[in-house]
């Protein structure tokens, strides 16, 4: 399987605990993890290329160098690392048709498998949308123009990279974002969904991309169907959207312990 991953140094060890999570839990699995960045130093890399190497997986580098986004707009304090996951088809191999695209904030605590043999067809992404009456309804209305119907999100994608390589232009995601530079709350994230939400296969939200800030809705909405034992056996992917991370001292949220009991296998034990 591949894996593509985009990080700076402040996500190093989420990233180690991602990984760990995933190979754990995908046991038969082989891996080719991408990792495209333009700040992570040679240790650091060194230290991700150690890991893999003591699981039996394979590490790929690809520096991103600033010349590559010299044309490219940026939107307030974001930088033009918002760019590379929407043109990782420009960086990747032409060989890799198929990668999967994980945020480093998440948990993989069953197989991915079945999400990475999704049939993607003629589709450019397959992702989930989180689907509460707000979320739609806020987003549709932001983004009212581009008359999206679901309001995807960006950090777990299957990519067919085939597909993108023949389809998306770069000039089109410079051209939308100096357009809507003011209105852009999630850049990357808004940019997929204008540009790109009907060519995006849907997804299962609980299944692979599962919010845990939404534990009490979610099986409130389903009766009790997605409770806790429903979560640890059938979900694949947690992801800890928002600005509250496990990682952090004062979090407080669903699934705080789980996250430590895989922060303490990739990690060790903290200094005290």
């Amino acid at each position: 399987m591949n894996i593509l991953v985009t990080l700076n140094s402040n996500y190093l060890k989420p990233l180690k605990v991602m990984l760990k999570s995933l190979f754990l839990n995908n046991p038969k699995e082989s891996f080719n993890v991408y990792i495209m960045h333009s700040s992570l130093t040679d240790k650091e890399l060194q230290q991700i290329k150690n890991m893999l190497d003591d699981e039996g997986h394979k590490l790929y580098i690809i520096p991103m160098k600033d010349e590559y986004f010299k044309d490219a707009p940026v939107v307030m304090h974001y930088s033009k690392e918002m760019y590379y996951r929407l043109l990782a088809f420009k960086f990747l191999p032409p060989e890799v048709d198929k990668i999967l695209y994980l945020d480093p904030d998440i948990l993989i605590i069953n197989s991915i498998k079945r999400l990475y043999d999704t049939e993607l067809n003629d589709y450019l992404f397959a992702a989930a949308y989180h689907d509460r009456i707000s979320v739609r309804r806020i987003n549709k209305i932001r983004l009212r123009p581009y008359d999206i119907e679901a309001y995807y999100n960006s950090g777990v994608l299957l990519f067919n990279l085939k597909r993108q390589r023949e389809t998306i232009k770069e000039k089109t995601i410079f051209d939308f974002v100096k357009k809507n530079a003011n209105t852009l709350i999630l850049p990357d994230q808004d940019i997929l969904n204008a540009l790109f939400s009907k060519s995006i296969k849907p997804i299962d939200e609980i299944l692979y991309n599962y919010d845990p800030r939404f534990f009490n809705y979610y099986r409130i909405l389903s009766n009790g169907r997605y409770d806790m034992n429903y979560i640890i056996y059938n979900t694949s992917i947690i992801h800890f959207c928002g600005k509250q991370k496990p990682w952090k001292k004062n979090y407080s949220g669903k699934f705080h312990s789980l996250y430590k009991h895989y922060e303490r296998i990739a990690l060790g034990r903290p200094e005290i």
